[in-house]
């Protein structure tokens, strides 16, 4: 993960998500030294731009000094075969003097994520710094021409009174220190020669489990060539993106980009054994008690949704086979995971009142059957879908068809999708209908009439229960839930964009059912923020990163296209399209310079707020254009 200033704030090995080794305590500075002045890319004299090269996950950095009269030109690159970051720096010169100029790389790792029980020691057989502990090894090193780094030094950070070795480099000269334990950190330094307008850098880290193994990728890097890496690496995702292109051509151009950078980001935070997390940004470490590097069963079936309808049914069903290996056997999953399928964080507690409580989120469990079936309508891979259907949709479906209070046919009290309150929202409800109907339609797909009957018949009573028991009788706006605290039923009929989008997005309501109706247009009274940059708040009041307290809360990415989906959806002529398309271009207007969208942005300035990128904000955008395209060649038939 890079940050605004082109520096290294993430890096996540051999998981994405499990394993911090840099983190938000920690960044991997870019230093120059021009003639007895020395300047961090951090600081503001340098004017930085960040985007990446069209239909890849390759990063296109521009860094410029107006008084150093120095521009750098990054090309950055995870190689897609092994775990090698590249970077390639072009050094330009635009003044005409000649002049020292020395270009500083710092290094500091927290392996594990501590910063205690580090190594980094220099190793001059290979031309390269090692950090390791344990069983993570990072290995630094780089080329400039035939030749490596020509200073280098290693020290402590954080302890003994020390900043970091990184301060070392503000005079131009490393001490050239060989070994340090402790919270270490550690730099190198490519000198360019006076006469030289311009200069090529290469720099890499090569992790491995072993020393042998990162020594072996370091070979690999200088046999191949590390500008070989960054060109076949382009190539691949160059070739994977267009295995995702559906009619793009009728979209406008920066529509259609960001629907190709959404599958690179969402992609980009897949793990090889199949987990999906939410955001490998850690800057909310700085704010918060975690991160989002964790896979929320909902967010995930969202993404591997987007990735299958959109042309990549192999990665979205090798999440689906992480769901049935992390399923309980109770049939249920706790509120989240980490990709190595153990279990995350929680802040939802077992016991409420003195009595045992799940402390789950319902709708994790329900959206995952929704979504495998919706999976299976684009995939039509039924070997995949037997094999799934005694650990996985079974197991799942019975769950939900007995978790249920059988006066009112609603699933039990849960927390709320928005993990913040305890009760029975029409969310989750909504999510247990389209889960159950699901897994009915595939017990009937496979035969299996029993099942078929069960499901469709629990299905059918959470619905009812929905339109008797979660509609409030005088606004005629779905409840943002029912709670049972203190055992008489708690009405709260707080405006949320959940309740609405899962009674339309499940199919608890034909989309032009004239309460699905009302609901929109109170959505967009209410909801939605009445500033220069618009878009919808996820409930009123919300408080989370709230900027404004008289506003409803901050526009979210999800919400605002869940109101677009809608739009699609009751779209009868093309013209009525041109609505949502107004909302997919909001969503276009507050992406990155490199295509990032947030979690939410803040109503004054439109900056985003939170985790940024989030994938589940990617994966809604990919679905709405998918859905927006199908519905413009329903129309135009």
């Amino acid at each position: 993960g890079l940050d605004s200033r082109g520096q290294v704030r993430d890096l996540y090995a051999p998981h994405p998500g499990l394993e911090n080794h840099v983190g938000a305590a920690c960044v991997h500075r870019i230093g120059v030294f021009v003639d007895g002045r020395f300047s961090w890319l951090s600081d503001e004299s340098w004017n930085v731009s960040i985007i990446y090269e069209p239909q890849t996950l390759v990063s296109q950095i521009q860094a410029v000094h107006a008084g150093f009269g120095l521009e750098l030109h990054f090309t950055d690159a995870v190689y897609n075969e092994e775990p090698i970051f590249v970077r390639r720096v072009r050094v330009r010169r635009t003044g005409h003097e000649s002049r020292t100029v020395k270009i500083f790389f710092h290094q500091q790792f927290q392996i594990y994520g501590t910063a205690y029980g580090n190594t980094a020691l220099y190793d001059p057989k290979n031309e390269s710094i090692v950090h390791y502990r344990g069983r993570r090894i990072f290995l630094v090193s780089g080329k400039q021409g035939s030749k490596s780094f020509d200073d280098f030094s290693v020290g402590v950070a954080g302890i003994e009174g020390k900043e970091g070795t990184w301060r070392d480099a503000e005079d131009g000269v490393l001490s050239k220190n060989a070994v340090e334990h402790g919270s270490v950190d550690s730099v190198i330094a490519f000198t360019l020669s006076r006469e030289t307008e311009q200069a090529e850098i290469y720099y890499w880290i090569a992790s491995g489990a072993t020393l042998a193994e990162a020594r072996d990728r370091h070979d690999l890097i200088r046999m191949r060539s590390p500008q070989h890496l960054i060109e076949t690496t382009g190539n691949f995702w160059r070739a994977w993106t267009r295995a995702g292109e559906r009619g793009l051509e009728k979209l406008p151009r920066a529509l259609a980009e960001l629907f190709t950078t959404s599958l690179l980001v969402i992609r980009a935070h897949v793990d090889d054994e199949g987990g999906i997390i939410a955001s490998a940004d850690s800057e909310m470490l700085k704010y918060g008690r975690d991160s989002y590097a964790y896979v929320w069963m909902r967010d995930a079936a969202y993404a591997a949704r987007a990735l299958g309808s959109a042309g990549y049914p192999d990665t979205a069903e090798l999440f689906f086979k992480f769901c049935a290996d992390t399923l309980l056997p109770e049939g249920y999953f706790y509120h989240k995971y980490l990709p190595d399928k153990s279990l995350g964080s929680s802040w939802h507690p077992w016991v409420r009142g003195g009595e045992q409580s799940l402390g789950i989120q319902e709708d994790e469990t329900a959206t995952v059957l929704f979504e495998l079936w919706g999976h299976y309508e684009s995939s039509r891979n039924l070997e995949f879908i037997e094999r799934l259907y005694n650990p996985l949709i079974k197991r799942t479906a019975t769950f939900l068809a007995t978790y249920r209070d059988r006066a009112t046919g609603l699933p039990l009290p849960s927390y709320d999708l928005w993990e913040e309150r305890y009760g029975v929202s029409t969310y989750t409800a909504a999510s247990v209908f389209g889960g159950l109907t699901a897994a009915a339609n595939f017990a009937e797909l496979l035969g299996k009439e029993q099942d078929a009957r069960d499901f469709t018949t629990a299905a059918e009573e959470v619905r009812g229960g929905i339109l008797k028991h979660l509609i409030h009788t005088e606004t005629g706006y779905f409840l943002k839930q029912i709670s049972y605290e203190h055992d008489e039923p708690s009405l709260d009929p707080t405006l949320d964009t959940a309740g609405f989008a899962g009674v339309f997005r499940f199919g608890v309501l034909a989309p032009d059912d004239k309460r699905l109706r009302k609901a929109s247009e109170s959505l967009s009274d209410w909801l939605c923020c009445k500033t220069p940059f618009g878009g919808a708040a996820r409930y009123e009041g919300d408080a989370y990163y709230r900027a404004d307290a008289r506003l409803p809360g901050n526009p979210w990415v999800i919400s605002t296209l869940w109101y677009a989906q809608y739009l699609i959806a009751i779209a009868e002529k093309t013209r009525e399209l041109e609505e949502a398309l107004v909302w997919l271009n909001w969503t276009v207007d507050r992406v990155s310079g490199a295509g990032m969208l947030p979690e939410q942005v803040d109503p004054h300035t439109g900056a985003p707020v939170s985790a940024s990128p989030l994938v589940w904000s990617h994966a809604e955008y990919v679905y709405t254009v998918l859905q927006y395209l199908a519905k413009l060649k329903e129309l135009e038939k």
